[in-house]
């Protein structure tokens, strides 16, 4: 009997944090829920970052993942956003460590390899393969949710 596994896949973000969680047996997996941890535009710094911690502090606590995959950062050009990305990402990690969540983390390259073969895969390419490997009806929207849910599917097939 193979056990089960619940896996947390986060899409980094500071506006928006995509969060997905995926209930994985073997070889079948299903969607657990997933969606974004929106921050409050007029908060300070500090208070969004709060608000990261608390709200991805009750994801953890209702659903005790197994493991949490998180996409590593990679900006080219705006360095600002990605300081304040990587600060979120801090949080993430803080509140998976508190948890006892061990963490995996995934270039852009590596989930969409792991997901279509090809590292350089486009949005709609990736958009397909996390439909049809989840057997959804529709995209998952927000992007951030269904790139979360990239991210779970990733660990899934990793060996952490």
């Amino acid at each position: 009997m193979q056990e089960e596994q619940l896996i947390l896949g986060i899409d980094p973000g500071f506006d928006r944090l995509g969060f997905g969680f995926l209930q994985v047996c073997g070889s079948v997996v299903k969607v657990v829920d997933y969606g974004v941890i929106t921050t409050d535009r007029e908060s300070t710094f500090e208070e969004r970052l709060k608000q990261i911690a608390d709200d991805l502090r009750s994801l953890l606590l209702q659903f005790k993942p197994d493991v949490m995959g998180i996409e590593k950062l990679f900006f080219a050009q705006n360095t600002t956003t990605a300081m304040d990305v990587a600060e979120a990402r801090g949080v993430v990690r803080l509140a998976a460590a508190e948890h006892s969540v061990p963490v995996v983390e995934f270039t852009p390259a590596q989930i969409k390899k792991a997901l279509t073969g090809d590292g350089k895969a486009n949005k709609a390419a990736m958009e397909m393969m996390i439909t049809k490997l989840l057997n959804l009806p529709a995209v998952p929207k927000p992007d951030d949710a269904a790139d979360a849910l990239a991210v779970a599917l990733t660990a899934s097939t990793s060996r952490w």
